[in-house]
């Protein structure tokens, strides 16, 4: 019988040691439905909670897209932060939801330290709110996609040209949306809408669907949209 989990070897970028980590097989991810700002809701095993890759060694915590290669300053600060304070933890089995939460938590962090783009810490905030939403706990959920919003902007504003903007826009207008911010949700919805060099007419069409659902959510919210939006749409 073919088990959900494969292992593959990683190389730490910290500590230069091999280990192994664990991945759904392609034939086990199993999606249920897809929310508005990307979350995946699956069937069965949630390939999400392997997508961070843990050193047992160090502790050192990322993802494919994580920063590769570290300057000795970066690997100094990794070291004083966690290293030295870390003792041998294995998560390259099958993991638990608490064990999910820690990954991303720990890779949050050593992102932090070592100084990645704001893309990837983005991403990282990004997936702590959904494993919230798989909980059902909408306080954390909405605290966490609200640091994924001002990390989102922060790379918008530093990182635009490595990044698919239409894609990067629709998602800081779909938080801002969920996040109830309904004009800072239509400036960057009419952003993509109106922007003549965006050929992406996925992402065209997905803002303009999410500026009718905003306006819906204005209306009952009793949500007045300022002059300013107003202008835009």
């Amino acid at each position: 019988m073919v088990e959900p989990l494969f292992q593959v070897s990683v190389r730490c970028h910290h500590c230069d040691a091999v280990f192994q980590t664990s991945r759904v097989r392609p034939s086990f991810k199993k999606a249920s439905g897809t929310d508005t700002d990307f979350c995946v809701h699956y069937k069965d095993i949630n390939p999400d909670y392997y997508v961070v890759r843990i050193c047992p060694h160090c502790g050192f915590a990322g993802t494919e897209n994580s920063k590769d290669r570290l300057t000795p300053a970066q690997k100094t600060a990794f070291r004083e932060k966690v290293a030295d304070h870390w003792t041998y933890k294995d998560y390259g089995g099958e993991r638990t939801w608490e064990e999910a939460l820690y990954a991303y938590k720990l890779a949050l962090v050593t992102a932090q330290t070592v100084n990645d783009k704001g893309r990837i810490t983005a991403g990282l905030l990004h997936h702590i709110a959904w494993l919230y939403r798989y909980r059902n706990d909408k306080a954390q959920e909405n605290r966490f996609l609200q640091h994924a919003l001002d990390e989102y902007t922060r790379a918008f504003e530093t990182e635009a040209g490595e990044m698919n903007n239409a894609r990067l826009m629709y998602l800081m207008g779909e938080l801002s949306r969920r996040l109830k911010q309904y004009n800072q949700a239509v400036k960057w919805f009419s952003r993509v809408i109106n922007d003549k060099r965006i050929m992406d007419a996925g992402m065209i069409r997905a803002c303009r669907e999410q500026w009718a659902v905003t306006r819906e959510d204005m209306l009952a919210d009793s949500v007045v949209l300022e002059p300013e939006a107003q202008e835009l749409t």
